[in-house]
């Protein structure tokens, strides 16, 4: 059974910093290209940071860029999104996504980030 399990938002100050893991399973993670994406009020789902399979190559939209940070471990099944100087604009519902072609687009149900003081 394929899962991903989101874990590790909650309440942070501006400018606080959160690490947000995905748990996956039932699939070789070496093979998918993560992404996390957030849920965008009224505009559906915008990617924040991608680290492909082949590579780990990374990018990051611009609104996080020099702040987020995207990492893997596939001997773990780990997917890892570091979270530093975050703002209130990056309150949302965070989710993370694999994808492999032919294979398809597996998704986790989110994790809550909220950035309030």
């Amino acid at each position: 059974q394929v899962q991903l399990v989101e874990s590790g938002g909650g309440l942070v100050q501006p400018g606080g910093s959160l690490r947000l893991s995905c748990a996956v399973s039932g699939f070789t993670l070496e093979y998918y290209a993560i992404g996390w994406f957030c849920r965008a009020p009224g505009k559906g789902r915008e990617g924040v940071s991608f680290i492909s399979s082949a590579d780990g190559s990374t990018e990051y939209a611009d609104s996080v860029k020099g702040r987020f940070t995207i990492s893997r471990d596939n001997v773990n099944n780990m997917v890892y999104l570091q979270m530093n100087s975050l703002k209130p604009e990056d309150t949302d519902v965070y989710l993370c996504a694999a994808d492999r072609q032919y294979y398809g687009t597996y998704w986790g149900q989110g994790t809550q980030v909220t950035v309030s003081a």
